[in-house]
């Protein structure tokens, strides 16, 4: 059994908070937790498609140009080759899974 409290825990981007829930070759699960107006950087993945889905608040996920706003319990696949990047535009916190299949690690690629 894994629960945020007892998976691993990670700082990315200066104070964004993530949990590994599930870290196998073949799939990837992280609890993802992001404070006001912060953003990841745009970029994408050659062979890792990926699942973002809203426990808490509000996620803009950018992708290909096309911005969409995730809410509570909404969720938005991005495929593979997909430009993508997620941002808190909210006044309050945002938690939500990433879903990758295979895991993203050596496959992330910065996009233009």
């Amino acid at each position: 059994m894994i629960s945020r409290e007892t998976a691993e825990h990670y700082v990315w981007g200066g104070n964004c908070d993530g949990w590994l829930l599930v870290q196998a070759a073949e799939l990837s699960v992280i609890h993802e937790r992001m404070p006001p107006d912060r953003q990841e950087v745009r970029h994408y993945h050659q062979q890792s498609r990926q699942f973002f889905f809203v426990l808490q608040g509000s996620l803009t996920l950018e992708v290909e140009g096309a911005t969409h706003e995730l809410r509570r319990h909404e969720g938005y696949e991005v495929a593979p080759l997909q430009a993508h990047q997620a941002l808190n535009r909210s006044d309050a916190f945002v938690e939500f899974l990433v879903i990758s299949q295979p895991r993203t690690q050596g496959d992330r690629i910065l996009a233009p």
